[in-house]
């Protein structure tokens, strides 16, 4: 039986572009929801966004091949770079047994949109002859292996907002059954323009609140919506002989994974939340968790309705007595909420609270929905020493996904 350990992170994020300052950041409740200056937003209904704030790509991608790349792949290529040096991987391992896996939920978003409006504006001469490989969903995972010359197993996961997770438990399980020694894996999106919150805001998914100290609050009754955020999240995982071999840092174990799906909606969630309890349940029993253990949970939880309560019943019905028991949070609280790296992002949260016995707050949480009767960490870092850590996410077209991590 091959295990897999996490051996590297990386992280581009509303509060932080890196791991150790969005980590500090998450702990000390730090809101990355601010009002949007990038564009225009008064035709809007939505004026808030979790924005990645001072990000310098020139120290990771050179200047001149900057023009090349639309920002989500910047974001995915910052994002590989810090977990490739945090785990020491390069040069102790065969190139031809080192992966990538990355997803995004829609890809080069803002390479489409400049790219239609230049040919609307000055016909098929004027567009870039770099937008197809700019725009396709898959050129992230491309150029991180380009980069790190990754000639094993490759694949890019597109699974609306559970991407991120489904890039990652795919990862696993490749190395668990052999495929690679070791893989980057992750999620990246940068999608916040008008376009995406225009449609966003018409199928009334979005929060229309103005205060951005209030816009995001998964689980509270005054919730309105989700609040989209940007950036991308990076794993290297690895096989646990291989990394205890070359004297690898490791964070944690990779335990368990469940993909399932609710056959039910196109956006709407399985208003039992069957599907995800489903998945949970796969990806415990991989696990091989028991009622022993000290779980943490990182919510979904995107401050929707829907969501928020059919996460709940998803988390009652698979784990039972065990809900109650559970430290549960929302770190989309602070960054909103990231699409297809928001999955990523939240395994390394899980990761991280695992390491350090911190559980992150969901900050926003002054009046709790009386639907909801479980411990959402309201607030404030708590101090436990969790044994088990899950992170659950669900997208469109009723995807769900749970990735479970192990002390080690």
């Amino acid at each position: 039986m091959r295990r897999v350990v996490v051996t590297g992170m990386g992280a581009i994020t509303p509060v932080g572009n890196d791991i150790d300052t969005m980590w500090a950041n998450m702990l000390a409740g730090v809101n990355g929801v601010e009002k949007i200056t990038s564009f225009d937003t008064s035709d809007l209904k939505v004026h808030l966004a979790g924005t990645v704030k001072n990000f310098e790509p020139e120290k990771y991608i050179e200047k001149r091949e900057l023009r090349k790349l639309d920002i989500y792949c910047q974001y995915a290529i910052a994002a590989a770079q810090q977990a490739v040096d945090d785990s020491g991987i390069l040069g102790n391992i065969n190139e031809e047994r080192f992966g990538v896996y990355i997803g995004a939920g829609i890809g080069g978003l803002h390479s489409f949109v400049n790219n239609v409006t230049a040919l609307n504006e000055g016909g098929p001469r004027k567009v870039s002859p770099f937008f197809i490989p700019m725009m396709i969903g898959n050129i992230a995972t491309g150029n991180v292996a380009i980069r790190f010359k990754a000639k094993g197993v490759s694949l890019s996961v597109m699974s609306a907002c559970a991407t991120g997770t489904h890039s990652i438990g795919e990862a696993f399980h490749a190395i668990k059954d052999g495929y690679a020694d070791a893989i980057i894996a992750g999620g990246t999106e940068a999608v916040i323009a008008p376009l995406t919150i225009a449609g966003f805001q018409n199928m009334k998914a979005l929060s229309t609140n103005e205060d951005p100290e209030t816009a995001s609050r998964p689980f509270d009754k005054n919730r309105d919506g989700f609040v989209m955020g940007e950036g991308a999240g990076m794993l290297v995982l690895e096989e646990y002989e291989h990394a205890k071999a070359r004297g690898a840092k490791i964070y944690a174990e990779f335990a368990g994974y469940g993909n399932t799906c609710d056959a039910h909606h196109v956006t709407a969630p399985d208003p039992e939340g069957a599907g995800l309890a489903r998945a949970i349940k796969i990806a415990m029993a991989e696990a091989g968790t028991t009622d022993d253990d000290q779980l943490y949970i990182n919510a979904h939880g995107t401050s929707t309705h829907l969501n928020d309560l059919t996460e709940t019943m998803a988390f009652k019905s698979a784990l039972g007595e065990k809900a109650y028991d559970a430290n549960i949070s929302s770190t989309k609280s602070m960054t909103g909420h990231m699409l297809g790296a928001t999955g990523a992002i939240e395994a390394i949260v899980s990761v991280l609270a695992l390491r350090d016995g911190m559980i992150p707050p969901t900050i926003h949480l002054n009046e709790q929905d009386e639907e909801l009767d479980l411990n959402y960490t309201p607030n404030k870092a708590v101090k436990r020493d969790v044994t088990v850590a899950a992170s659950t996410n669900l997208g469109f077209g009723g995807h769900d996904a749970c990735v479970v991590f192990k002390k080690i």
